[in-house]
């Protein structure tokens, strides 16, 4: 009887081994979340505001009730979880400060950031000057930006992603929503 365990283990685990080996494995690609973009498209925003500028087709405009200034929006992009936040303040003597403010406030994501690019932007013949922060990493706002015609108007734009901001997986979606960002930029016009 002593003997019978032993020669049955040994023969299970040889028909075991016998069996087991008749397909090659085959090793598993690595599996990516399905992101579907809409197709680009853009709409021109021409309400009764002292600026204007074009947005994307996909998206929609609420206005800012959280501070209840008149000029100040919400670009919401539902497919994405986005939204671009727009400030507008009129410029009183006060450009310096609009501009430090700005800036201030893009750095504060440098705790969270890996790092903060500046690029001026000047567009001489719509009169819009600024700087757009492109903040790579774990940040809560990938991109920011301020624009001005250095006289009159200030624009402070920023792009927010509702979901836990992690730099790898939403990657595709900063770089799609960064264009739509930047065709904003291209497009805003004073009035």
């Amino acid at each position: 009887m002593r003997n019978s365990i032993p020669f049955v283990l040994a023969v299970t685990m040889l028909l075991a081994l016998a069996t087991g080996c008749g397909k090659k494995y085959t090793p598993k690609p690595r599996g990516h979340f399905r992101i579907d973009f809409p197709v680009k498209g853009y709409q021109l925003f021409d309400a009764n505001f002292p600026y204007s500028f074009e947005f994307p087709v996909y998206a929609k405009i609420e206005p800012d009730t959280l501070d209840k200034e008149p000029y100040w929006i919400d670009i919401i992009i539902p497919a994405n979880k986005a939204k671009f936040h727009l400030s507008y303040k009129k410029v009183e003597n006060n450009l310096d400060q609009l501009t430090e403010d700005s800036r201030e406030l893009a750095y504060k994501h440098s705790i969270k950031a890996s790092s903060i690019e500046e690029d001026i932007y000047e567009n001489p013949v719509r009169k819009v000057y600024g700087t757009v922060y492109s903040i790579k990493g774990n940040a809560a706002s990938p991109m920011q930006f301020y624009l001005t015609d250095s006289v009159e108007h200030f624009l402070r734009g920023s792009m927010y992603i509702s979901e836990i901001p992690n730099y790898d997986s939403l990657q595709p979606v900063i770089n799609f929503l960064e264009a739509d960002m930047i065709r904003l930029i291209e497009t805003l016009s004073w009035k």
